[in-house]
């Protein structure tokens, strides 16, 4: 099969590669559409030591599948398994399990491929119809969705009730704010830094899409998602939430530069990470995409799998202004 695959540090060829092997359980999916995440970049950039090179990157998946008891089923991949008899797993939370698996790190190949083997429990059908560059945007999504709803389990007041700030417009953050307006709240505002990014959260319905500048006063919002996690996104948390409100980390950049521990203790403020989803929420993001409930989801931009060594130059180079890439094999 054809593969896009990390050979080295900010190298990625296209070439052929032996199609995955066969596992109990599991079924063969021909990828009809596989997004580019955030992780899958630091992992290119060299920074992901669990994911040693050579290797098929790409977990944020759709497909049709080839053998077993869903053959010929058109399918939304959830790329993340645990084995049931991890008491996390028992608990319903089997993102949290230290035995966890993923696609597109180690022993589980990625699906920057033609061909990907998952789990048959892991694999959701979705209708014939649906587009599968749609459909893999369940995964990013499930994230946010997970995010917005964690927060608003530690929040006094309602989603209704309160101020949201969003910070970053890439795939989860403007994913994000669909998922908070989908689920009522008061007001949503997304900050961004790169204008073409505005413009897109803009479209898909983010009105108050703005500038680092030009975001709400310091201390005015309730719940609080970085969606980046840098340093500069949690200094803004910091200022941005208000006495008694949430703070939800959800970027994966390494550090902890930016955070005022003596503001978040003398506020009380919530601070708390967020990571994955678990398999009901990934089923619950399947169907509102199906049913349209999250927006025209036209906020993405397809490309050739072939290509994917240059999308991932042109993402480096900010010249992409669509939240999300999705890969064509």
């Amino acid at each position: 099969m054809k593969a896009l695959v990390q050979t080295a540090p900010n190298t990625l060829i296209y070439r052929e590669e032996p199609e995955p092997g066969a596992r109990a359980g599991e079924a063969l999916v021909r990828v009809e559409a596989v997004g580019i995440c955030g992780s899958d970049m630091h992992a290119i950039h060299g920074h992901d030591p669990r994911r040693p090179t050579p290797i098929i990157l790409g977990h944020e998946a759709a497909g049709r599948v080839l053998d077993g008891p869903l053959a010929g089923s058109r399918v939304a991949v959830n790329p993340l398994w645990a084995p049931m008899d991890c008491p996390f797993a028992r608990d319903g939370r089997p993102h949290l399990s230290p035995r966890r698996e993923i696609l597109s790190m180690p022993p589980r190949p990625g699906a920057f491929a033609e061909w990907v083997r998952a789990p048959i429990e892991n694999l959701v059908v979705i209708p014939e119809a649906m587009p599968a560059a749609q459909a893999a945007l369940a995964e990013p999504i499930a994230v946010a969705y997970h995010a917005v709803h964690h927060g608003a389990r530690l929040l006094a007041r309602s989603l209704p009730e309160q101020r949201c700030v969003v910070l970053g417009g890439g795939a989860i953050g403007l994913a994000c704010a669909l998922v908070l307006r989908q689920a009522g709240a008061g007001e949503i505002w997304l900050i961004e830094p790169n204008a073409a990014r505005r413009e897109t959260a803009m479209r898909a319905g983010i009105t108050q899409s703005r500038a680092p500048a030009d975001g709400p006063e310091d201390g005015s919002a309730g719940l609080v998602l970085d969606a980046v996690g840098s340093a500069a996104t949690r200094a803004a948390s910091c200022r941005l939430a208000r006495p008694g409100g949430v703070i939800v980390h959800a970027g994966l950049l390494p550090g902890a530069e930016g955070l005022d521990v003596r503001r978040l203790t003398l506020q009380e403020i919530t601070f708390t990470g967020t990571y994955c989803y678990t398999p009901g929420e990934f089923r619950t993001v399947v169907r509102l995409l199906a049913e349209g409930r999250l927006g025209a989801l036209d906020w993405l931009e397809t490309r050739p799998l072939a290509a994917g060594a240059q999308a991932v130059a042109d993402i480096d180079a900010g010249r992409v202004a669509a939240a999300k890439v999705v890969l064509v094999p």
